[in-house]
């Protein structure tokens, strides 16, 4: 089976939905990486650029990913770009791909690159166009610092539907999002080590396992 994670940064997909990744992994699936944006000057400074860059192939790598889609797009910019720009690039890739399930970034989620990657992705995964792409399944992942942090509302907010036990693959998710040294957070902070563990052992204890994932069903074709 083919899955194709849909991040609009690089961290996204650790963050939220690295177990999973690394179980459909050992269960022999084909993992394909799309990643929408890119750290960008002035922003920031032509080294960590460069580090970022790096830890992208670094977390592929350890990932087991087949390949890895950069659209290039400027991070933080997504909501002055045309929809349609963003819609054509991530259909190329799921044309290419041909992925069964897909992860994507949560639309309710407070950073507009997220919400403009969700927008996008699903007008391009209209019901009547999933079938041809191959789509079987798509999923929405919570990203710590982004998901929680997202101001209320009643359509949009993330409301997991779907639990995965991930206690076997816990410790390489932590080692993974180590690797983002650009990223990281200290302690207390959303993205620190323990912030990580804290929100996969309640969402374990939700469904009586050590550590999980949640995630939200948006669409499936049975």
């Amino acid at each position: 089976m083919n899955v194709l994670v849909i991040a609009a940064h690089p961290d996204d997909e650790t963050l939220g939905c690295g177990g999973v990744l690394l179980k459909h992994k050992a269960a022999g699936d084909s993992l394909y990486w799309l990643v929408a944006t890119q750290a960008h000057e002035p922003q920031w400074s032509a080294e960590t650029i460069e580090l970022k860059a790096a830890e992208v192939t670094e977390v592929a790598q350890a990932y087991g990913m087949k390949h890895c889609f950069k659209l290039g797009f400027l991070a933080g910019c997504l909501d002055t770009l045309p929809v349609a720009d963003l819609m054509q690039s991530i259909h190329q890739v799921i044309k290419e791909v041909l992925p069964e399930t897909i992860y994507l970034v949560n639309g309710g989620d407070v950073h507009t690159d997220h919400n403009s990657v969700f927008i996008a992705a699903m007008s391009v995964l209209k019901p009547f166009y999933m079938s041809s792409l191959g789509v079987k399944k798509v999923i929405c992942y919570e990203t710590l610092s982004s998901t929680e942090a997202g101001p209320y509302k009643t359509n949009g907010a993330f409301t997991p539907n779907i639990f995965s036990d991930i206690t076997p693959y816990m410790d390489r998710k932590i080692a993974i999002l180590e690797i983002y040294r650009t990223e990281a957070q200290p302690d207390p902070m959303p993205r620190g080590l323990s912030a990580l563990r804290a929100l996969a052992r309640f969402r374990g204890a939700t469904i009586s396992v050590d550590y999980a994932e949640s995630f939200m069903l948006v669409r499936e074709l049975a």
